[in-house]
């Protein structure tokens, strides 16, 4: 059995450069080509990393050396490429959001169901050890009955950022602003510790920066399928950025997470070890975080540990995967109801 797959890149943008990195660290995954409608930015991209650039994507997609790949395309593209590839029967993991429409993640995940391909979708902040900590604290019923669960993500993006690039800040190739672009994570990382939403109420706007259709500032009140309540707040406006928040709170305790960090671990009923967690703000490493200000200021230590879990998938035979495409869409979905209730004024019901 082969002891490496075999990745290929679709898109040679700057989250190429992460994937690209992540795939040279990885230690069941190697880069054997890319592939971009622009030849002279893959023939670059390809000498950096000493891989082939393929200028056709017929014959990427053909291409027997390439079994798996990445999506690292501007957002409303992601299924253009994403169910061909499937079709192909090439293994995908795809960066967030999975593409711009509820109805476009649906093709994919379809497209994938269909061939018996495997497709991760790229949430790295859930192989964080602390999310994790936090999530085994609510499936023992440390918290009680959870009442609030919340986030923030005050981010800044400078107005270079949006026009760097003719893509970035429209609705067809974006798929939104502060929300699907920044703060998808960090929604994501909601209902991955507390559920599905049910219903939101929103508002949205567009403060700081020019020349963009999207937003750059967004609020969200959550009614949760499991009857608690919540709000998202987020934006690329808050000069210079700031740490993305996360606050779970119940009748029996309360854990609030700063960026990968706890800095709130309190329980009426204390264990062993609780202690430890306060005074060293949670367990493990750090492997993904940061871009508050810069999104280029990440570590590429989170999409490597994707690449590891989908390519250890990929080489025992794995039918399914824990974080597919229909988790996926969970943050799509949430995310496309909030501007949908923005735009009509009115409470929408998540599905």
């Amino acid at each position: 059995m082969a002891d490496k797959v075999k990745f290929g890149i679709i898109g040679t943008g700057a989250i190429a450069t992460m994937h690209a990195e992540a795939l040279r660290d990885a230690k069941n995954a190697e880069l054997t080509a890319v592939f971009d409608q622009v030849t002279e930015r893959a023939k670059a991209f390809a000498e950096k990393y000493n891989v082939r650039a393929i200028d056709n994507f017929e014959e990427f997609l053909n291409d027997k050396n390439v079994e798996a790949v990445t999506i690292a395309t501007p957002t409303g593209v992601h299924g253009k490429v994403a169910v061909p590839a499937a079709l192909a029967g090439k293994h995908l993991l795809c960066e967030k959001p999975l593409d711009t429409t509820v109805e476009k993640v649906d093709e994919i995940i379809a497209a994938c169901d269909k061939t018996g391909v495997l497709m991760m979708s790229v949430f790295q902040s859930r192989f964080v050890k602390n999310v994790g900590l936090i999530k085994q604290a609510i499936d023992a019923g440390r918290f009680g009955r959870i009442v609030l669960v919340s986030c923030q993500c005050k981010w800044f993006r400078t107005q270079e950022y949006y026009d760097s690039a003719t893509w970035r800040g429209t609705w067809a190739l974006d798929g939104g602003g502060a929300l699907m672009n920044q703060s998808i994570h960090t929604i994501d990382l909601l209902q991955y510790l507390n559920g599905d939403v049910e219903e939101v109420s929103a508002a949205t706007a567009t403060l700081s920066h020019t020349g963009i259709e999207v937003e750059d500032n967004a609020v969200a009140i959550l009614k949760y399928k499991n009857g608690a309540l919540g709000t998202i707040e987020g934006s690329t406006s808050c000069q210079p950025g700031f740490p993305r928040r996360i606050e779970v709170s119940g009748s029996k305790g309360s854990v609030v997470l700063e960026d990968n960090k706890i800095i709130r671990w309190q329980f009426v009923d204390e264990e062993a070890g609780d202690e430890a967690i306060r005074q060293n703000g949670g367990i493990g490493e750090v492997i993904s975080g940061g871009g508050a200000g810069d999104p280029m200021a990440i570590s590429s230590n989170g999409h490597r540990v994707q690449i590891e879990s989908l390519a250890e998938a990929i080489l025992s035979g794995q039918k399914k995967i824990e974080l597919d495409g229909r988790e996926g869409r969970r943050a799509v979905a949430l995310i496309c109801s909030i501007y949908k209730s923005a735009q009509t004024g009115k409470p929408v019901k998540v599905n």
